[in-house]
């Protein structure tokens, strides 16, 4: 891919629009929109001052095409740290496709998939996990999501690393410096300070990649299973947390046969609700597989609630050893999961059944998803599993999978070197795993890259970014 030439795309999502945005980033950018744009006060595009917007038509030879505001940036002050144009035209699928038909036609070439970002890297505006942070700030729909990567693309993670790799650096110099005198036996690294930035590096290593646990729930939200005998108001309950109508409500046992998932947001967290088919034994074959799809759902679940119908109590073949035999399986088949039980359609039974009913079931909550009672209780319970005292606290947290393998294989490389430190191996031995470790730093913050890992990075953008 050339990063010399100039490069042009619509920032703002595709459609019809009120206003749209065409980018246009590199050496001529601002010659080639010169060209096209005729300002209403007579001024010269290429002699304005950067950061100034001015207002004017985008002219194919004597056509006007639309009116127009250009903005300047001037390299080095843009966000690709080259000449950036953006021209606000009306947002007519039409005037678009004109305008970058015409850019294209005077020397621009199409932008591709994160190409603004990649130059933005490359001319080291943002390193490369800042990079990565602004599609997660595209993508973000939660508060939680939002924070995280703003955090991430005003440095808070990447400054972490370059300080740890900065101080490990020093030491491999001062121990690289050791072999060059090797005859003279002289120690220019002190060890008992090099042991001590170990320790400190694998601490913090430890609790960035602890940290992903949480980042990477917070980023793409919790999936909760929602499951239960046919008819003890699963469907209900999915209605009452959408507050909409999205699973159909029946009496008739076994309604629900294939999962339904939706998302909502509490607390700025995002949690996906699966809505299951309700377990029992049965002979119809596509409900068989509908509870056969539901334990697969529980597998993927970080939280299972189980509904169970308080009305049960009034029936003579109610036992409570018997539904807590029920609760032990499910912890004992999911025992790495959350559980949540609930004893719903409590508005059928009345005071003396719910007291039966909390006495002899542990951590049970009551609810009635008719009516709604219960339902923000259970939205709280839901928070409280969920850290985030690290996101308050805006502390580090890690979101991204490529970040936390080489958070992974940097400690492993720290763990060899306390054990060639431990074990007194020589500087030599001691400088090949600690090259290792600041090779993993470099990869996660762009000091250490290659066509393949930036391809793979970008690819996944928008297109405009």
């Amino acid at each position: 891919m050339k990063h010399d030439d100039t490069i042009v795309a619509l920032a703002t999502p595709a459609g019809a629009g009120a206003i749209a945005i065409i980018r246009l980033s590199g050496v001529e950018a601002i010659s080639i929109a010169s060209e096209i744009f005729e300002s209403v006060s007579g001024k010269e595009l290429m002699k304005q001052n950067t950061h100034t917007v001015h207002l004017g038509h985008i002219k194919d030879r004597d056509r006007v095409i639309d009116e127009v505001l250009a903005t300047l940036f001037k390299n080095p002050s843009s966000y690709t740290g080259e000449d950036v144009v953006e021209l606000s035209c009306h947002g007519s699928n039409y005037i678009q496709q004109e305008i970058i038909q015409l850019c294209l036609r005077k020397g621009c070439r199409m932008a591709k998939a994160g190409e603004f970002t990649l130059r933005a890297f490359l001319n080291g505006k943002m390193d490369l996990s800042q990079a990565e942070a602004v599609a997660d700030l595209i993508a973000s729909d939660s508060a939680a999501s939002h924070q995280l990567a703003i955090q991430q693309m005003r440095g808070g993670f990447s400054s972490e690393i370059k300080e740890l790799r900065e101080q490990l650096l020093n030491f491999a110099s001062l121990i690289e410096l050791e072999l060059d005198f090797s005859e003279e036996d002289v120690e220019f690294a002190n060890r008992e300070e090099f042991q001590k930035l170990i320790k400190k590096i694998t601490v913090v290593l430890k609790r960035l990649i602890d940290s992903f646990a949480t980042g990477n729930v917070l980023k793409n939200g919790i999936p909760v299973a929602i499951v239960g005998e046919p008819n003890v108001g699963k469907s209900t309950l999915l209605n009452a947390l959408l507050n909409e109508d999205r699973a159909i409500v029946s009496e008739i046992p076994g309604t629900t046969r294939d999962s339904i998932e939706d998302e909502i947001t509490i607390g700025g967290i995002n949690f996906r609700f699966i809505d299951t088919a309700g377990i029992r034994e049965t002979e119809d074959l596509v409900e068989g597989l509908g509870i056969r799809k539901t334990f697969e759902k529980m597998e993927q679940a970080q939280v299972v609630v189980l509904l169970l119908d308080a009305s049960i109590v009034k029936s003579e073949k109610f036992s409570v050893n018997g539904v807590n035999a029920e609760i032990e399986k499910i912890k004992n088949r999911f025992p790495q999961k959350q559980l949540v039980v609930i004893a719903n359609k409590v508005d059928e039974i009345s005071e003396e059944q719910i007291k039966n009913l909390q006495s002899t079931i542990v951590d049970l909550q009551l609810m009635s998803a008719k009516t709604g009672e219960g339902v923000d209780e259970l939205k709280a319970t839901l928070l409280d599993f969920i850290n985030t005292g690290a996101l308050r606290n805006n502390e580090t947290i890690v979101t991204n999978t490529r970040h936390y393998d080489a958070l992974l294989k940097a400690l492993e490389e720290i763990y060899k070197v306390q054990e060639g430190i431990d074990s007194d191996l020589s500087g030599d031995l001691l400088a090949i795993d600690i090259r290792q470790a600041l090779y993993h730093f470099g990869e996660i913050t762009g000091e250490i890259t290659n066509d393949d890992l930036l391809g793979n990075i970008f690819a996944n953008f928008c297109i405009g970014v």
